[in-house]
């Protein structure tokens, strides 16, 4: 590495110190690389249909149906659709680059999403409105995944690689953000609106976001191709002379050639079968059941109490402590495990939630304990990208990262499914209990997890 893109604290042209040398914000030097910007807000504003939509599909199908299962089914339905294909367009990300694949399925995106929202406007039979969900779930990718690739790229190029954890850390706290004012706009419009109008706004913001963020080029990662060369036979006349006696490079032509063999058969690999990458998934599918459960469980009590005013209020405060808690986790280098870490901060979420189980009913300390708890939330996002990234090779990084979003994505959709199956047989207070469970029941397999990458190490 050149001194022009050395590493933070050292002056070069790429802007990551200042001329005397001294120690900027770590947030600051992120957005002082040049395009980093322009990517990272335009795909904040593609990510608000992962706030608004789930949840929205909820909303809409209570008020038109008042049927908690039906409308937590169809959401679960489009959830996991979306999950089935997330893998697929991360393999062509990385094998066709970001801005080819992206144009062409970010347009029959926007087709499939305003389909969606006007059969639901004129209340089309169920049946059909389920299918429309499932055909939207299929042409939605993890812009997030993008994002990150995107941030593993450019700090790579600018020299920057240490700061790899903050950007994560950034990226989990702009998903929080996204969260919280998705959760409040979406309940303001099916309340105050129409109960279909908050479908509408994803759509275009996925649109908006969307188009601006594959146009940018300059930070899009190159596409990384594995070659397959044929071997040059015995009787070749540079292999006969490579290993005449007392040619003083061949074995190490030799070994060279071994390497080369080796690394084009790692580039194979399925990502699923590096070690941790299993346990890491399933610790996302399950924590993640917690949320959906919380905010549909949430829903159901501000419902019960008629204060369906205060729903995106109520659950915007556990955003905004996950967002607080990732500009803490990102301003600061943890030491010890990535898996240890996760394993911490979500024995902390489950008692959280056992709090805010608790004291249900007093929204006031009900909202000081959700901001609590939100703390804990973006960390293990952060690390369970953080551990993915230093697990898989660069160029399946984007199917890698892909593969912790669909697993959050699967696991929200059971979340909202089994929580709207509670929700019509037992009281709110119940399904309350969900959020806790769910998380509690993470923990064991990111023990396991950090067990399995002890043993390889």
């Amino acid at each position: 590495m050149t001194a022009d893109n050395g590493p933070i604290g050292a002056t070069g042209p790429d802007g990551v110190a200042t001329p005397s040398g001294k120690q900027r914000s770590p947030y600051a030097v992120l957005f002082s690389i040049p395009g980093t910007k322009a990517f990272c807000a335009s795909g904040a504003l593609a990510r608000l249909p992962m706030s608004m939509m789930g949840l929205g599909i909820i909303l809409a199908l209570n008020h038109l149906y008042d049927n908690w299962t039906i409308a937590g089914a169809m959401s679960a339905a489009y959830v996991l659709a979306t999950a089935a294909v997330t893998p697929l367009y991360a393999r062509l990300f990385d094998r066709f680059g970001q801005r080819r694949i992206g144009k062409a399925v970010l347009a029959v995106q926007i087709v499939a999403m305003l389909g969606f929202a006007f059969a639901a406007l004129i209340r089309v039979p169920i049946p059909l409105l389920f299918l429309l969900a499932i055909v939207m779930g299929l042409t939605q990718f993890s812009f997030g995944a993008l994002v990150r690739t995107r941030w593993a790229y450019v700090l790579d190029r600018t020299g920057n690689n240490e700061m790899l954890s903050t950007a994560y850390a950034l990226e989990s706290a702009i998903d929080e953000i996204v969260f919280i004012f998705g959760p409040i706009l979406a309940a303001f419009l099916a309340a105050s609106v129409h109960p279909v109008s908050q479908l509408f706004v994803p759509t275009a913001a996925s649109a908006i976001g969307g188009t601006i963020f594959f146009a940018l080029r300059d930070t899009q990662p190159p596409v990384v191709r594995a070659i397959e060369v044929d071997a040059a036979g015995a009787d070749d006349r540079d292999v006969r002379a490579a290993n005449a006696p007392g040619h003083a490079d061949a074995n190490a032509t030799r070994l060279s050639l071994e390497q080369l063999k080796g690394s084009g058969e790692k580039t194979k690999r399925n990502v699923l079968t590096y070690t941790g990458v299993i346990p890491l998934l399933l610790v996302f599918i399950i924590f993640n059941m917690s949320f959906t459960a919380f905010d549909t469980s949430m829903t159901a009590v501000m419902k019960s109490l008629h204060l369906d005013s205060v729903l995106g209020v109520q659950l915007a405060m556990l955003a905004f402590g996950s967002c607080i808690g990732a500009l803490a986790f990102g301003s600061r280098e943890l030491k010890g495990s990535r898996w240890l870490h996760m394993v911490m901060f979500l024995s902390a979420m489950t008692i959280g939630f056992v709090v805010i189980h608790a004291c249900m009913g007093n929204l006031l300390v009900m909202g000081l304990v959700e901001i609590l708890t939100g703390l804990t939330i973006s960390p293990v996002f952060a690390s369970g990208n953080l551990v993915m990234k230093e697990t898989v090779p660069e160029e399946s990084l984007t199917e890698g990262l892909s593969w912790v979003s669909t697993a959050g994505t699967v696991g929200s959709s059971f979340g909202s499914m089994i929580t709207g199956i509670v929700l019509d047989h037992a009281t709110p207070s119940v399904s309350l209990m969900m959020p806790w469970i769910f998380v509690l029941c993470s923990i064991p397999f990111a023990l396991l997890g950090w067990a399995m990458t002890r043993r390889r190490g």
